[in-house]
């Protein structure tokens, strides 16, 4: 081998020493594959749009299902012992002006005035595909009257789609008394829920309706 061959091999070989320093430590090879982020974990929240939830309120159940005329006639009838006639004419004038009902309260009351005077009661308020729940209610009355008695009373609810907007109080509505066939209406509103109580026989007393009515989870002795 001459010089010249010498001094090419040398070289060569002095290029591929310097090639393997310059190169990074760590550098993945021909076969190696780099560390990528982890994916994150899949969401674990509750889906609004599941069955049997509210997609507006999610956690809520869904809005509540209306009653039918026949239904509410048929209850209204059998609780207060009244006949059909006479419970299809108020549920009549009180879909006329409501429509479908959302929800009922049916208990019974104690009331009694001089001038001034205060009404108790309590009930069951039912709503479809959820269980009864035991509600009370009591509020002052002004009107014309004067004694005290204790009647049945089953009381429409509109735009009630849960039971908890029920727990406050409800003004009376001004010149919304009324009888059909023996029955007495009247209308109590508080923003956009409307109770209708509707009583019969001793149970009427609408003059002393003026005034308002507070619902409660528990029995309240002080009625203002």
């Amino acid at each position: 081998m001459d010089r010249r061959t010498l001094i090419v091999s040398g070289l060569a070989a002095l290029g591929a020493a310097e090639a393997a320093k310059a190169q990074p430590q760590g550098q993945p090879g021909p076969y190696q594959t780099p560390n990528y982020p982890a994916a994150p974990p899949p969401y674990q929240g509750q889906n609004p749009n599941s069955q049997g939830q509210n997609p507006n309120y999610p956690g809520q159940p869904p809005p509540a299902e209306p009653f039918t005329r026949e239904e509410m006639v048929n209850n209204v009838s059998d609780f207060l012992g009244v006949t059909a006639e006479a419970a299809g004419g108020a549920i009549e004038r009180v879909f006329r002006d409501n429509g479908r009902p959302t929800a009922y309260i049916a208990g019974q009351e104690a009331s009694g005035a001089i001038s001034i005077g205060a009404r108790y009661g309590k009930g069951l308020l039912y709503m479809k595909n959820r269980e009864p729940m035991e509600v009370f209610w009591q509020g002052p009355s002004v009107g014309w009257d004067l004694g005290g008695n204790a009647s049945r009373v089953f009381t429409l609810c509109y735009n009630l789609q849960y039971p908890e907007i029920l727990f406050q109080r409800f003004p009376g509505v001004e010149g919304s008394a009324y009888l059909v066939g023996g029955v007495g209406v009247n209308y109590l509103q508080s923003d956009e829920v409307i109770l209708a109580p509707i009583r019969a026989g001793v149970g009427l007393r609408l003059g002393a309706n003026i005034g308002y009515l507070g619902f409660s989870r528990k029995r309240r002795a002080w009625p203002f």
